[in-house]
């Protein structure tokens, strides 16, 4: 395994994400775009759609990785986009992690029996779907065999952890805002070729806050 991260990784995240999250306000400062307070959308009638998403962390190639998919282009919201595979609850899943492994599982095709979730990450309001999205953060010994659902994914796209926590990969370009129906200048991740912002953007700032604690 790569020497840059311990060999106790799993469990150092276990213990950082049970204490007090990052949260996204480090992120949201340097993006400039202030999402909805998560209290407030909790009130709103009907509530907001209950979602979640998989940050899965496993070995490849002697150094950690995670997992981000490239949505295919079609008529939505979510069109072209890049993030962790998850979606929406449903009724017979007993809690979100379930929803996050299934998800996985649909999109991905991966066999998701030796994952082991370590917690939850903070919750994210995505305004244009009203959907408010849990990241759950697991690793596995392997990915193994992957069968990627073309409906759901264009691409799956591996991102070594180092890349993760480079530096130079937070950048800024001007985006169109569908919540706000205009073009900011918004931050993002470059990685895997792609450009990483919103909902996903916000994700990966507290997941590298996360390893940045499990490495220290």
């Amino acid at each position: 395994m790569n020497l840059s991260w311990p060999e106790d990784l799993p469990e150092r995240l276990r213990r950082a994400i049970a204490g007090p999250l990052p949260g996204h306000d480090d992120f949201r400062e340097v993006s400039g775009y202030q999402r909805p307070d998560i209290g407030r959308i909790l009130q709103q009638d009907p509530p907001p759609k209950e979602s979640a998403v998989l940050a899965l962390l496993y070995p490849e190639g002697g150094t950690w990785h995670t997992l981000l998919m490239l949505r295919p282009t079609y008529t939505g919201v979510h069109s072209g986009q890049v993030g962790f595979p998850g979606g929406h609850r449903e009724p017979h899943d007993p809690d979100l992690r379930a929803t996050a492994m299934r998800e996985f599982a649909e999109e991905t095709g991966a066999d998701t029996s030796d994952f082991h979730v370590l917690g939850e990450m903070s919750r994210v309001y995505i305004p244009p779907s009203r959907a408010l999205v849990t990241p759950v953060l697991a690793v596995a010994p392997r990915l193994g065999e992957v069968r990627p659902d073309p409906n759901e994914v264009a691409a799956l796209l591996p991102v070594p952890l180092d890349d993760l926590m480079r530096d130079d990969i937070l950048k800024k370009r001007i985006l169109h805002v569908q919540a706000v129906q205009r073009e900011l200048e918004v931050a993002y991740w470059d990685l895997a070729g792609q450009v990483v912002w919103g909902a996903t953007g916000l994700m990966i700032a507290e997941l590298r806050q996360l390893l940045a604690r499990s490495r220290a």
